[in-house]
């Protein structure tokens, strides 16, 4: 599949379906053109889609909490309302043509645990992540959708009815991710650690700034290059702490930008990042799943993060060798959903989704690799 994109670059869309041969009835990732009709029209039309999402994610939690649903999408409603991001009216033109509870929920849900690192490979940056959620069914239904705003054209591997970024790629321009930051935490206690959750969320319901993932999909419709789209995200006042990747074009052109609501760190050496600060401070956690959280200690938490980021920091080979060799234990894991690979210079992206099957330990691919390749010419 080939087509042309304004920002110059010829676009040849090719699958791999060798990436897991020992997987059968492996989906492709839809690419999906919502440069001109946008997304409300888009979630419209792929209203199966959006719903078997939702029925999948849902499935995860305690069924008393399905009866909730409707409650927690007016909490999500009236938190985006009060904030400060642009794209709140979508979310709701997006829940009102659906007519199905849970998309104001899942728009404000936050990821769980991710791994990411930004490096020079061959003279270029790169950027490579991981995306962990327990939902079930994000990594079946992921998809490419090719966007644009005033700064160019992007393509955000996201899901129908989804409103923000949290990976994307600008070929010539830059390539970003985001990755939950640590619990901040009252007590070291693991029981209280739900309390801790508890308390931070009422401290984002009181917070008008923008989503991180928000802020992150306006960056790139606003900013034209990596230096822009880096100070941006330093600078601008967020709900909730977050971690940003961010890889340019140039050579040296990658760091991991640490933020709290107003504060930021930027990270220019060691560019890989989990989900917690690269230098620890005080009263901040790594983050832990779900079936870990009454009994993982501060010092576990901090140690699963930091497990995670210097394996794939420490990858030896290049990411410009397709195949995502990369994704091994413990960067792979129970809730591994999405595995992305991303080089703005040459306008790379490369995605496949996974799934925990059933009975199993560690996530498998349910969706061939999907490769925007790197002999994408300029235009003449």
């Amino acid at each position: 599949m080939t087509d042309s994109c304004r920002c110059g670059f010829r676009i040849q869309i090719s699958i791999d379906r060798n990436h897991d041969a020992g997987m059968k009835e492996l989906l492709a990732i839809p690419l999906t053109d919502i440069r001109v009709h946008g997304p409300v029209r888009h979630a419209i039309q792929g209203h199966a889609r959006v719903r078997a999402l939702r029925d999948e994610c849902l499935a995860w939690l305690p069924k008393p909490v399905h009866l909730l649903l409707p409650a927690m999408d007016a909490v999500t409603r009236r938190w985006l309302e009060r904030s400060c991001s642009p794209y709140t009216g979508e979310v709701q033109a997006i829940a009102a043509s659906l007519g199905f509870a849970g998309i104001w929920f899942l728009n404000g849900t936050y990821q769980w645990g991710c791994t990411a690192v930004a490096r020079d490979d061959e003279g270029s940056p790169w950027l490579a992540r991981t995306l962990d959620w327990p939902f079930h069914g994000l990594g079946r239904h992921i998809e490419i959708s090719r966007m644009r705003g005033p700064a160019g054209e992007f393509f955000n591997v996201a899901w129908p009815g989804y409103a923000g970024v949290l990976t994307a790629l600008a070929p010539g321009r830059f390539a970003a991710a985001v990755n939950q930051a640590p619990l901040w935490r009252r007590t070291r206690m693991p029981w209280l650690r739900l309390s801790d959750i508890a308390a931070n969320a009422l401290r984002t319901w009181r917070n008008r700034s923008y989503p991180p993932d928000h802020l992150l999909r306006h960056v790139f419709e606003t900013c034209r290059d990596f230096g822009e789209a880096k100070d941006r995200l330093q600078k601008a006042s967020l709900a909730r702490p977050v971690i940003f990747t961010l890889a340019g074009c140039k050579a040296g052109e990658h760091c991991i930008i640490e933020r709290t609501e107003q504060g930021f760190v930027t990270q220019r050496g060691d560019t890989a990042a989990a989900n917690d600060w690269l230098q620890p401070r005080r009263q901040w956690e790594g983050r832990v799943y779900a079936k870990l959280m009454f009994t993982c200690s501060y010092e576990e938490a901090a140690a699963r993060s930091r497990a995670r980021r210097e394996a794939l920091s420490r990858w030896p080979q290049p990411f410009t060798s397709a195949g995502f060799d990369w994704l091994v234990s413990p960067v792979l894991n129970a809730f591994t959903r999405i595995a992305v690979e991303m080089c703005p210079a040459r306008g790379i992206l490369r995605a496949v989704g996974y799934e925990l099957p059933p009975g199993g330990e560690q996530a498998r691919p349910a969706t061939k690799v999907i490769t925007l390749p790197g002999d994408m010419a300029p235009l003449e």
